[in-house]
């Protein structure tokens, strides 16, 4: 189970990223964290830019709805997703999983 937090300007969406991998894909949950991998190297921020245009592929949303709250050089990141309740982000992850 994704553990999701709501705050006043959004949700909070704990990612487990994992850069350099073989596809851009959501690979499920581990540990309450959305697994993300992508293809880009972390360098320059280009990983969460990448993991960022997944999260917002996958769960339908447009990038500028998703915004890196920490974790701008870990694997661990916390992203936060605007104009949406928990419930429809819970919706729309449950089929990735």
């Amino acid at each position: 189970m994704i553990s999701l937090e709501t705050i006043e300007s959004g949700v909070i969406l704990p990612v487990r990223a994992m850069p350099g991998s073989r596809k851009n894909e959501v690979r499920g949950e581990q540990n309450g964290s959305l697994k993300v991998s992508v293809t880009q190297v972390p360098e320059k921020g280009k990983a969460n830019k990448a993991v960022q245009e997944q999260l917002a592929k996958s769960l339908k949303l447009r990038v500028s709805q998703i915004q890196l709250l920490s974790g701008e050089t870990g694997r661990q990141k916390k992203f936060l997703i605007i104009g949406i309740t928990a419930e429809e982000l819970t919706a729309a992850i449950a089929p990735l999983l």
